[in-house]
């Protein structure tokens, strides 16, 4: 059940020290699995995929059956909460879309009544829970608000945030109603996760780099600290992790002032801020490069023995820095499984 601390990987969210360290991997179920793709064809549409529990529930175990990680990020997406509150959503060659938001219409057309169209992500949770082993830990997500505010404002993936940002400059007023909504969605989503089983959810907050740090406060730090608080008081057992990708100097006060009991380091943190500024205030997961995963051999030797070196004395999860690559191969990961289940030599 949630909060087993028995399981390695809540073991160390907790900041025990362990000898082996437990691992995952950002999208560890994905198209570099010949699995994968293979049940990917049955449902060509990825937002159904995504909605139908047996297939979903079917690639989170996926992973886990090949290479065996101490935890199972449950498969789904972040868009799912812009489309239960009510913004079109789509997938094509070139990524999501959806019909953007309008700055002056604003949020008029969105509603948390919607949210009833995430319970078969709940039914997800529950076939994964009853399928999983004993040691195995189940991680629930959501896009943080922030993050999921550029999709839906943008309509889509953007390279220059230009949109979402000029809105949130010119009417923080306005702005800040569709954040608070996000935090209300993105607070019952999670919560109906961890009431369906998830051991640990993580926050993935993938564009909280674009920000300043004014706006860092009041759009990325400010919504995460109120999602975790609202998590806590009814589960406060549960671990959350946050994924503030890109934050650079901004991750320690991510860390210290949202109230997180995780970090997850994106590739350029620097190994020796994370052990000296970061995991003094709390556990921390990272940060192995995906494409040093994608090289293999002793690039990938090399990069393993110098994060578990850095990082293996403290609260520690082992993940990449991002997730996966489709171009992956399955044996890479497999040898990553073998380095991670040899013992550090500290001598």
């Amino acid at each position: 059940m949630p909060g087993d601390k028995a399981k390695p990987l809540l073991r160390a969210l907790a900041g025990e020290v362990l000898a082996r360290p437990p691992w995952w991997l950002m999208r560890q179920a994905g198209r570099y699995l010949p699995e994968y793709r293979a049940l990917r064809a049955r449902s060509p549409n990825f937002v159904e995929f995504c909605l139908t529990p047996a297939l979903a529930a079917e690639a989170t175990l996926q992973p886990i059956r090949r290479f065996g990680m101490d935890g199972a990020i449950l498969f789904a997406d972040i868009l799912l909460v812009a489309q239960a509150l009510g913004q079109r959503l789509s997938f094509g060659d070139d990524g999501p879309r959806l019909d953007a938001l309008d700055e002056h219409a604003g949020i008029a057309g969105l509603s948390l009544a919607g949210i009833v169209a995430l319970d078969p992500v709940y039914e997800t949770v529950r076939l994964c829970r009853a399928a999983l082993p004993p040691q195995t830990a189940l991680i629930g997500f959501a896009g943080s608000p922030w993050t999921v505010a550029t999709y839906m404002v943008e309509g889509g993936a953007s390279r220059d945030f230009r949109q979402v940002k000029i809105w949130a400059y010119r009417d923080p007023a306005g702005f800040a109603a569709l954040i608070e909504l996000l935090v209300e969605a993105t607070s019952a989503y999670l919560s109906g996760q961890i009431e369906a089983g998830v051991d640990a959810v993580q926050l993935f907050d993938s564009w909280a780099g674009i920000l300043p740090e004014a706006e860092f406060d009041c759009w990325v730090i400010e919504p995460t600290r109120r999602i975790r608080d609202a998590l806590k008081r009814r589960f406060p057992t549960v671990p959350v992790i946050g994924f503030p990708r890109g934050a650079g100097h901004l991750y320690e006060r991510y860390a210290a002032e949202t109230g997180i009991d995780a970090i997850g380091l994106d590739t350029m943190v620097p190994l020796s801020v994370a052990r000296e500024r970061l995991q003094s205030l709390t556990a921390v997961q990272g940060n192995l490069d995906p494409v040093a995963l994608l090289a293999g051999g002793a690039a990938l030797e090399r990069a393993v023995a110098s994060i578990r070196a850095a990082l293996g004395d403290g609260g520690f999860v082992f993940n990449l820095g991002h997730g996966v690559l489709p171009q992956t191969p399955p044996e890479h990961v497999a040898e990553l499984a073998r380095l991670l289940a040899q013992p550090v030599d500290r001598t």
